[in-house]
């Protein structure tokens, strides 16, 4: 598995070096991640809470979100200290790129719910709960690729009760993923890859 990290990581900076200035940009590099197709786009420090997990508090979910917004504007408002929000990932609608916004050490602040924050992994979803066209098969594929790692490295069932929506979150007032997020869909691929 190792040699096989290095390799990509070789693939992904010879690939690098061809791709344009803002390209690269977003593309920042995977170090710094949990997840090895991620790449780093460090959320505002003031934006989440530093924590030894799983050790401080376990986890036990991973939250289903969608963004009501573009990948970009999504990293930028993670981005600004004053927004008070974050995810661990974003993943973007037309090609399925994953972004680590927060390391899952640490507490995202995403759910709406302290203790959902403290046992959660958040992932976003570049998009609108009333477009559906932004669910497209490569974001479903790479989510839950990224939603498969994450339960496997927790020892979490790959299921409806350990993979939830925003909306399920106790308390929440959000819709998100919506009525037009295919769960069946999701959670078959989640345990297919």
């Amino acid at each position: 598995m190792h040699r096989r990290r290095i390799l990509q990581g070789a693939a992904v900076t010879a690939t690098a070096a061809f791709l344009p200035a803002s390209v690269r940009a977003v593309a920042a590099s995977t170090a710094g991640t949990d997840y090895p197709p991620a790449h780093a786009a460090p959320a505002s420090t003031s934006n989440y809470t530093v924590s030894s997990r799983p050790s401080a508090y376990p986890v036990g979910f991973v939250v289903i979100h969608v963004a009501q917004e573009t990948f970009t504007d999504t990293l930028n408002i993670f981005r600004n200290p004053a927004k008070q929000v974050s995810a661990h990932y974003v993943v973007r609608s037309g090609d399925g790129y994953v972004a680590q916004c927060v390391r899952e050490k640490d507490i995202a602040w995403h759910a709406g719910n302290w203790d959902y924050n403290t046992r959660s992994i958040g992932i976003e979803h570049e998009g609108w709960v009333d477009q559906p066209s932004f669910f497209t098969h490569t974001m479903y594929e790479q989510s839950a690729r990224l939603t498969a790692d994450i339960c496997e490295r927790y020892g979490l069932p790959k299921d409806r009760a350990h993979i939830i929506g925003h909306h399920e979150v106790p308390g929440s007032d959000h819709t998100d993923p919506g009525v037009n997020w295919d769960w069946v869909r999701y959670i078959r691929l989640v345990n297919l890859l």
